[in-house]
Order: C-alpha cells, then sequence, then structure tokens
C-alpha cells in the first residue's frame, strides 16, 4: 500500500486506463451481438440449404471478423495496464483478480480463437454441421471470454469469496463459486452482454437499411432485418429485465452509487424515480438547497425498485456521508437493522485496521505472539473499512453525481428508444411495407452511432459511479496506482490515445469500404 502519491498521476493512470477501456469498448459488444447473429443465420442456411443464406452468413461474418481483430488488440493493452499503472492494486488482490483473468485466456479465449479458424477458412473444406458447429462455439467462446472478466470487474464492485493475509498483506481466494455466482456478477454478465446483442442487432439492421435505400442486396437487407430485429426486440427486453436485476443489487451493495444515479441528496421514504431531471449545478452535499432545477418523477417507483418496497426509505448522499440509517428501512414494516455508521467513523475505523495490521506485522517479526494476537483481533474486527484510511474526507466518497446521473439517464432512455425501434420494423416487416417507409430507415442507420453511446454510458455509470473505489470499500484508487513517473504515463497516454484512433479510423475505413462492395458472390440481389 502506498502513503502518498502524485495526484497528476492518479488523475492520468485513471484517463489512460479509461481511454483504453473506451476505445476496447466500441469494438466488444459488436463482437459478442455479431457472433450469434451469425451463427444463426448460418443455422439457417444448414437447415434450409439455400445458398443464399450461405452468401448472408459470409458477408456478416467478414464484418465480425474484421471488428474481432482490432478488439483483440485494445483488450491485451487494456490487461497489461495492471502490471505496469496499478501494480499495487495487483499485488493486494492479484490472487482473486488474476484467477478469472486467467481462466479467460485458457480457457475462453482458447475455445474461440481455435474455432474462430474454422469458421473463416473452413467453408467447402468441413462439413456443413461441424462448420456451424465451430461459429457457434465462437460466439460461445467470445461470451464466455466476457463472463469472466465481468466477474473480476464484478468483485471490485462486491468482493465476497476471499480473506485477508495479514503476513503477505494480501487478498487470498477462499471460495471461487461465491466470486463466480455473486448476484452482482451475474447481473453485470447477463446486462453487460445483452447490451452487446442490442448493438450488434442494430448494426446489421442499420447497415441493412442503408442497402434498402440504395436498392442494393435487396434480399440480403430484408432477412438480415428479419433476423436482427428479432434479436433484437428480445434481447432488449431481456435488457431492460436485467438492468432492473442490476440497479437492485447496486441499491444492495453500492448505495452512494445508486444515490449518485438518481441525483438523490436527501434520502426518503417511498423515493420516486426520476424520469425527467436536470441538476442545479451550484448544489453541494449537505448545503440544503434543491438538487434539481426541474424534476419529473415517478412516486414511490425508487423504492420499490431499490428495495421491493414502494415505502422502503432510500437513503441520499448526504444520509450516507452522516450515517445513521437503516438502509430499506419501512416504519410500517419495520425490519430490524443495524443503524449505518458515517463515514469519519468508517476512516477511523479504517486507520484502526491500517495501525492493527503494522502492529501486527511488528510483532510478528519480533516473535510477540499476545500483541500479535490482539493486533489480528483488532484488525479482522476493523478490515472492513480498510479502504476508508486512505481517504482525506468524508467527501471523498461522493463520485462525480452529474456525470453519473446524465450517463445513466441517457442510458434509460436509449435502451426504451431501442424497444420501440424494433418493435416498430417488425411491424412494418409483417406488413412488408419497411421498403418504403425511408424515413425510418434513415433513422435506423443513425440509431448505429447512439447505441454505442448507451452501451459507453452504462459503462460511465458502472464506473465513475463507484468512486473513489477502485475495490469497493477495500482499496481507493489512490492507493492502487503504481509507484512510476508521471511523465511516462502522460507520454502513453497520448501514444495510445494516437494509435487506437488509428486502429478505429482504420476499422471504419475496412469496414465501410466492405459494406459498400456488398456480398463477395451474387445471387442477393
Amino acid at each position: 500500500m502506498v502513503e502518498h502519491v502524485d495526484l497528476s498521476l492518479i488523475d492520468w493512470s485513471r484517463a489512460q486506463f479509461a481511454l483504453t477501456s473506451i476505445y476496447h469498448w466500441i469494438f466488444v459488444p459488436l463482437t459478442l451481438g455479431l457472433a450469434f447473429i451469425v451463427a444463426i443465420m448460418e443455422s439457417v442456411y444448414v437447415k434450409t440449404g439455400n445458398p443464399e443464406w450461405k452468401q448472408i452468413t459470409k458477408f456478416w461474418m467478414t464484418l465480425f471478423g474484421i471488428n474481432f481483430a482490432i478488439g483483440v488488440a485494445t483488450g491485451i493493452i487494456l490487461e497489461f495496464q495492471f502490471g505496469t499503472n496499478w501494480s499495487n492494486y495487483s499485488w493486494f488482490v492479484g490472487d482473486i483478480f488474476g484467477a478469472p483473468l486467467a481462466i479467460e485466456g485458457i480457457m475462453a479465449f482458447f475455445l474461440e480463437s481455435t474455432f474462430i479458424a474454422v469458421m473463416f477458412f473452413g467453408w467447402n473444406k468441413v462439413s456443413k454441421e461441424f462448420h456451424l458447429a465451430s461459429s457457434w462455439l465462437t460466439a460461445i467462446g467470445a461470451n464466455l471470454s466476457a463472463l469472466w472478466i465481468l466477474v473480476a470487474n464484478a468483485w471490485m464492485q462486491y468482493p465476497v469469496g476471499m480473506q485477508f493475509n495479514p503476513d503477505s498483506a494480501r487478498n487470498e481466494m477462499m471460495n471461487f463459486w461465491a466470486v463466480l455466482f455473486s448476484p452482482v456478477a451475474m447481473n453485470k454478465f447477463l446486462h453487460t452482454v445483452s447490451s452487446g446483442y442490442v448493438t450488434a442487432s442494430v448494426f446489421v439492421v442499420g447497415i441493412s437499411a442503408w442497402f434498402l435505400l440504395k436498392q442494393r442486396h435487396i434480399l440480403l437487407a430484408k432477412r438480415s432485418i428479419l433476423i436482427a430485429g428479432i434479436f433484437g426486440l428480445v434481447t432488449s427486453l431481456f435488457l431492460a429485465f436485467t438492468g432492473d436485476g442490476s440497479a437492485y443489487q447496486v441499491s444492495q451493495k453500492q448505495p452512494m452509487k445508486l444515490a449518485a444515479m438518481e441525483g438523490l441528496y436527501q434520502g426518503k421514504q417511498g423515493a420516486g424515480l426520476v424520469a425527467i431531471g436536470i441538476l442545479n449545478p451550484s448544489k453541494n452535499p449537505g448545503d440544503g438547497k434543491d438538487a434539481f432545477l426541474l424534476k419529473v418523477e415517478f412516486p414511490k417507483l425508487l423504492s420499490f425498485l431499490g428495495y421491493r418496497n414502494p415505502d422502503a426509505f432510500v437513503p441520499g448522499i448526504d444520509d450516507i456521508v452522516k450515517g445513521g440509517y437503516k438502509p430499506g428501512f419501512d416504519p410500517v414494516n419495520p425490519v430490524e437493522k443495524e443503524r449505518t455508521l458515517s463515514v469519519e467513523e468508517k476512516i477511523s475505523r479504517g486507520k484502526k485496521a491500517v495501525a492493527a495490521l503494522a502492529s501486527y506485522r511488528l510483532a510478528k517479526t519480533a516473535g510477540d505472539s499476545n500483541t500479535s494476537n490482539l493486533a489480528l483481533r483488532e484488525l479482522k474486527l476493523n478490515f472492513p473499512w480498510f479502504g476508508y484510511a486512505y481517504l482525506n474526507s468524508p467527501q471523498s466518497v461522493i463520485p462525480n453525481v452529474p456525470l453519473t446521473f446524465y450517463s445513466f439517464h441517457l442510458m434509460v432512455y436509449l435502451g426504451i428508444y431501442f424497444i420501440m425501434l424494433f418493435t416498430v420494423i417488425l411491424y412494418l416487416v409483417s406488413k412488408d411495407k419497411l421498403e418504403t417507409q425511408r424515413w425510418l430507415l434513415r433513422i435506423s442507420i443513425w440509431t448505429i452511432p447512439f447505441v454505442y453511446l448507451a452501451s459507453e454510458a452504462g459503462w460511465v455509470v458502472a464506473e465513475a459511479g463507484r468512486q473513489p473505489w477502485v475495490i469497493q470499500d477495500l482499496m481507493p484508487v489512490m492507493a492502487a496506482v503504481s509507484k512510476i513517473d508521471a511523465t511516462s504515463v502522460i507520454i502513453t497516454f497520448w501514444l495510445f490515445a494516437a494509435l487506437f484512433t488509428v486502429l478505429l479510423a482504420a476499422e471504419l475505413m475496412i469496414m465501410m469500404k466492405q459494406i459498400k462492395l456488398g456480398p463477395k458472390e451474387g445471387g442477393t440481389k
């Protein structure tokens, strides 16, 4: 652990990781969803034997391959940063965090990379059935890769299944299954991959709409829209369902994030869910000012969604900082719960834990078993608040409220829009009128950048909303950063920015060229 770190080093390290994550996530959602869409299309080809479905499959498979190759490059750089920029974090929890990442590399990525070769180069060299199985295994492998990465991320949001070893000052995994099947991990995985499915569906619909506007490859466009429209509607509804599950877990495990998502400063029994809101830019925690310039809300809905009780008390930012409330307390149906500690008290207990660790290690070295045992008991008693020892003030636990609030609501608005879009498109397809609705085709094309915006906004909520923690309650960002020169981080930040921009530009150029060329074989006009 570190006692003092250059603030510019922290800021630039965070910026570099955010930059890499944002670029990486441009490629990942399309990979996750398009792999399954391609597998579904090939399944139709194998079932019907119609060569036109083979041509459709190969066209979308080509776009999948372009995106997959560039996504791998950014992902490798992202994982390396845990060792270069966040070595204190890697030391503190590497035994836990490294396990799912190792499984991802050994099992999931191996599965994916093995069968992707058959998927692209096995046409007419293996049987139809084996090729189809390879396509499905590639899609499953890609999503298994996402599973293990998201399990690792979910553990940072809700650390479970581990025990702190005072001798090594490291956390060690005690229950792998608790880490894997934590409710936060399962909800995060399902919500994140389903957002990838919606992204891919919007992408296929948008490109197909462009073909219809250009009056090219009409059959490919219509069939692709049918597959992507159905897949998109089903997965967008599932996305909304898993979003509710994720928000419920946030309310239970990360109440400060929930408060930031809703701009809630003062806790309330029967709290409403903000439908439309404009935050008051002059609002500060504890100043008594109204948090909103404009607000329209659904009465009691936040209490119901967060605690499954419309009369439950939802703590606000000020309540969490001050402590003393009972989470989800309902005076009508009271449930005995301990009152929460103030952040100031948590900081005090965190400092006791850090001091006890130092005392334990000194006593252990000196062979003083009595002192070491007393220190160990003190450490275990206060370890849940270990990370608070490194905070400068109680207000340090408050994330960027405007960034979290607006990102969350943008994500929700766009998610509702995607459901409506898929519904209208499928209705017009059923009536064979989609081709004549040129306004909707144009909207479908312009929806592509918005689905990426929604996906990125979701990650902003997940990561910015839990600041200042890199591991919830156990390690703040300031304690996780490596002891390196900030200048090296600044230089690599701009190098990565240039590299990722070039890679993105290259993908867009190659994609657009391939789309303009269309299918390589005839029969889909």
